[in-house]
């Protein structure tokens, strides 16, 4: 992790895994690129994160299909190292393989475009995640291929989690990718999003973001706020908590038919 100057803030991996547990949440981590990401410096960092954080409470540990309990970890831009690099720590016979050892676990690739899914497969990935909140910016994020990628996954023993978001605004940072703006449309684009995600019965649902502001993404409480040029998305006239009370009624349709899809 990292603080707003670049910094490392691993200091707050233990307050967020603390407070997590306050209130019965999980945490899991997100692996951003960094210089020279490859498998090596990868069962490093694994390593490290299951030895340091791997026993607390509030880590997150996912029950498989085979009724293991493994660690799971969002490998964020995955495509940008060659599958066979991959390979070298996520299949059985590779040289840094990290496939049944006390490190092992469940690594989520992002798929941006379709041919990242062969390549995802040949890694030895454990499934594929979307992540971006707009609609149609990407293959992957494009809500009409879900049935397709769902598919795929299926027959390739992945895990699909379609990624879900409120809206998308980042022209404060990048003023020429207008065209790619998502109107939340008072909290119909969202829902939108989770009634395409529930179509094709994932074990998981990923939500983008929390608290990406500058990217206007976020679902967390939001009140009307300026800081010098920045103007800050609130969700007048709708109450600060309406993003997070949208999380919590599509939640609870998702546990209850997720029970019935495994009756």
């Amino acid at each position: 992790m990292a603080d707003e100057n670049g910094e490392p803030a691993e200091d707050l991996v233990p307050v967020i895994l603390d407070n997590a547990h306050k209130y019965s949440l999980k945490v899991t981590f997100h692996i951003e690129p960094y210089k020279d990401r490859d498998d090596r410096s990868m069962y490093s960092n694994v390593k490290y994160i299951i030895d340091k954080y791997g026993g607390h409470p509030a880590f997150y540990r996912h029950k498989t299909s085979t009724g293991r309990t493994l660690p799971m970890f969002y490998i964020y831009d995955s495509y940008v190292t060659i599958p066979e690099i991959w390979a070298n720590l996520l299949t059985v016979s590779g040289s840094q393989s990290i496939r049944n050892t006390p490190y092992d676990g469940l690594f989520i690739a992002l798929l941006v475009e379709e041919k990242h899914k062969h390549e995802i497969h040949r890694s030895g990935f454990d499934g594929i995640y979307t992540y971006f909140a707009t609609n149609g910016f990407s293959y992957g994020s494009s809500h009409h291929n879900w049935p397709s990628l769902k598919a795929f996954c299926d027959s390739s023993n992945l895990m699909f989690v379609p990624s879900v978001g409120p809206g998308y605004i980042d022209t404060s940072i990048r003023p020429w990718n207008n065209h790619n703006t998502r109107n939340r449309v008072n909290g119909k684009y969202y829902e939108t999003a989770f009634s395409a995600a529930l179509l094709v019965r994932p074990e998981i649902i990923s939500i983008t973001s929390f608290n990406e502001w500058h990217e206007g993404t976020q679902i967390e409480k939001a009140v009307p706020k300026k800081t010098g040029q920045v103007t800050y998305l609130d969700y007048k006239p709708h109450k600060p908590t309406m993003y997070l009370e949208l999380t919590h009624k599509w939640s609870e349709k998702y546990s209850k038919e997720k029970e019935q899809w495994l009756m």
